[in-house]
């Protein structure tokens, strides 16, 4: 029996997807803890690109049986476009996937509130998906949220939602000049949702805890990364959760105690999405170049990542917050052409040099970048399938990273196929 989790070590968008579903081939379940659609995990089958936004990816695994946890916030639609999308592609979903009776739901007015707080704030903006995560998380904390398990009853769900909706028609109106919502619309819309989802709903604690009992092995994935977390992450350019490990327990219903490894992705180099903080960020130019190498897009909306060169200084606070044992390096084929390689070791401020992402709004758009340069390998890595075929540049490459962080890498990506993987 084993229970691992898989975290992004960076601001996501690492290749998660692709190294649940390579790793997902040998465990008994995959569970996702949190997040919610804005997550888009991309796995590469037989030349065809699958995206998914809330079903693990390890549902691509015709004996592996997956869960969708508490502790994230589904939006019906989505969900059941993508049970259709699987579907369709001949995926067995039915008596394989488990959503938790406590998830909570993303409504209507969630996506409303999301677009118009974006649109409101102009040049102020966060750069959310416009999803509705956010506030729908919002209400989960402020105790207004609606759960899967407040669709059983019609009586209570429309009393709820009249309350909730009461409230969210006074701001959209008075607020954000947003036309009124139909109450009755929206609770026929969520009976009619849960007529639809009704077999795949259970108590998932409680079936993840036997599972663990009967000595399954389970793999455990979050959505985003670390400098996405709303506590550990560039604040307030943030996700509206907590993607980091310790979430895994709260997100799931399951014992810390019950975890033996911790796996962080990160990309050879780094990359984000939206706005904030990024020290290591390329110029306009050479960003270009790697996002074009990279196929540097979000998953989800499409748009295009910000890219820089690795910074350590990241992977430390993402190791250390998470208690990573292990690192899983992702895209190294895209730095194959590379005459020269760079990792940030320290931020420069001022007099100062810090070796710890500063928690500081207004230090972290500041740091200059202390770098290493590396020799590039100048050759094709997309072939290769065992470290000690690796160029000898790409080999010190992947060595500098761990002796600087102290962590072992375990498994090196080398294209975005299954099969385009190094175990070490």
């Amino acid at each position: 029996m084993s229970v691992k989790v898989i975290v992004g070590a960076q601001w996501g968008d690492e290749g998660k997807g692709k190294i649940v579903d390579l790793l997902s081939d040998k465990v008994d379940i995959v569970a996702r803890f949190q997040g919610g659609p804005n997550a888009g995990h991309t796995v590469v089958i037989d030349q065809e690109e699958i995206i998914l936004h809330q079903i693990p990816s390890g549902i691509l695994r015709e004996n592996t049986l997956c869960v969708i946890g508490n502790g994230v916030v589904i939006d019906p639609a989505v969900l059941m476009e993508e049970i259709a999308f699987l579907k369709q592609k001949g995926v067995h979903v039915n008596n394989r996937l488990f959503i938790s009776h406590r998830a909570h739901l993303i409504m209507p007015y969630h996506k409303i509130l999301d677009t118009s707080r974006e649109l409101a704030k102009g040049r102020e903006k966060i750069g959310t998906t416009g999803r509705g995560i956010g506030p729908a998380y919002v209400d989960k904390y402020n105790r207004t949220g609606i759960r899967i398990v407040d669709l059983l009853d019609a009586k209570t769900l429309k009393e709820k939602l009249l309350v909730n909706i009461k409230e969210k028609n006074k701001i959209l109106q008075r607020i954000y000049n947003v036309d009124k919502l139909d109450t009755n619309k929206i609770v026929n819309d969520y009976i009619e949702f849960d007529k639809l989802i009704d077999e795949y709903v259970t108590d998932t604690s409680i079936f993840l805890n036997n599972a663990i009992r009967e000595n399954k092995n389970v793999l455990i994935e979050g959505a985003q990364g670390t400098m996405l977390d709303v506590d550990f992450g560039t604040y307030p350019f943030v996700t509206s959760s907590n993607p980091i490990a310790g979430n895994a327990c709260t997100g799931l219903g399951i014992g810390p105690t019950l975890i033996d490894n911790v796996y962080g992705i990160a990309k050879a180099y780094t990359t984000r999405v939206g706005m904030g903080p990024f020290p290591t960020e390329f110029d306009v130019a050479f960003a270009n170049k790697i996002r074009e190498l990279g196929g540097e897009y979000g998953a989800t909306t499409g748009r295009p990542r910000r890219c820089g060169w690795l910074d350590a200084i990241v992977l430390e606070h993402a190791i250390r917050i998470n208690g990573i044992s292990d690192l899983v390096v992702t895209k190294l084929d895209v730095l194959d052409s590379l005459d020269e390689i760079k990792i940030a070791t320290g931020y420069k401020l001022g007099d100062k040099v810090i070796h710890h992402y500063p928690a500081e709004t207004w230090i972290q758009p500041q740091p200059e970048p202390i770098y290493e340069t590396l020799p590039g390998w100048k050759t094709s890595t997309r072939s290769i399938r065992k470290f000690s075929q690796l160029p000898e540049n790409a080999k010190n490459y992947l060595r500098f990273i761990e002796n600087q962080l102290n962590i072992n890498i375990a498994i090196v990506s080398v294209g975005s196929k299954r099969d385009d993987s190094i175990i070490c």
